[in-house]
């Protein structure tokens, strides 16, 4: 193998929480790393019923005190690699038990993938939603196993994530607080994906804050009022909710690792994250 392919594989995640997915290559050099030092971090098996075993990207404070405050984080279309991974040891430094689910294994590995739409054709949509659901499930049944504090539960998510971050505000009632940055708000719907965010704030259990980019070619600013009409008419939790729009930003302004990244509005998305986070109990 020529040694310029051997690099480029050994770029591509060789465990889960390293290397980025192949359909992301090049990275920017603006991409962040966040010290694992004073963290326990590295891929956990979460079991889901009574044959399956779930790989995570675990990470904590390796002297916490008492059970800590759990935070779901939830990949784009690329799965758990190392941005992914970045952004669960951002939480752990904070404080949280920060769990990252490879949400997409039964299919396949996305991190092999050159091409996007083949992505998302092979392995995006074949994840039900259902069977996320019960993923997540299991992780927060792990998370209180392991030092993860039930009482105190949020989901936060990209892309892909963003709308199942939408999806679990309505299906866990455990859940406190959820951050959806940029995920789709309305699309088709069939079998794998039977319903989408503007159809739940009757059903929503948590508040949730969307963050999104008033330049996103994938997000029409139509379904973001939307849903903003339809959270005023849902439960207490949907009617707690909110929808910030950076005008400016492209999908995926929070991507470090990508050209879409906006630097600005990235940080003050985590601002608000955090704060939504504290504010809701978490």
């Amino acid at each position: 193998m020529p040694a310029s392919e051997s690099s480029r594989r050994d770029f591509i995640r060789a465990s889960l929480g390293s290397g980025f997915a192949a359909a992301v290559l090049p990275v920017t050099a603006q991409t962040i790393k966040t010290s694992s030092d004073g963290l326990t971090v590295g891929e956990v098996s979460i079991a889901v019923g009574d044959s399956f075993k779930l790989p995570a990207y675990r990470a904590a404070p390796v002297q916490a005190k008492g059970k800590l405050p759990v935070v779901l984080v939830v990949s784009e279309i690329f799965g758990v690699h190392e941005h992914i991974a970045d952004v669960a040891r951002r939480f752990a430094r904070l404080g949280y038990l920060a769990i990252a689910p490879e949400l997409f294994v039964r299919a396949g590995d996305p991190s092999e993938y050159g091409e996007i739409a083949k992505l998302i054709a092979e392995i995006v949509a074949k994840t039900p939603d259902a069977q996320v659901m019960g993923d997540l499930d299991a992780c927060l049944a792990w998370a209180g196993a392991n030092g993860g504090d039930l009482e105190r539960v949020a989901i936060t998510g990209f892309c892909w994530g963003g709308r199942i971050s939408w999806l679990y505000a309505a299906h866990q009632a455990r859940l406190k607080a959820a951050v959806a940055w940029y995920g789709r708000l309305d699309g088709e719907r069939n079998t794998v994906y039977p319903r989408h965010p503007v159809d739940l704030p009757p059903e929503l259990k948590a508040p949730v804050l969307g963050l999104y980019g008033g330049k996103d070619e994938g997000i029409p600013q139509v379904h973001v009022e939307r849903m903003r009409e339809t959270l005023k008419q849902g439960s207490d939790a949907a009617r707690r909710s909110e929808v910030q729009v950076y005008p400016d930003a492209p999908h995926a302004f929070h991507a470090d690792y990508r050209p879409s990244y906006r630097e600005a509005d990235a940080r003050d998305g985590w601002q608000r994250c955090l704060a939504w986070f504290k504010a809701k109990g978490v």
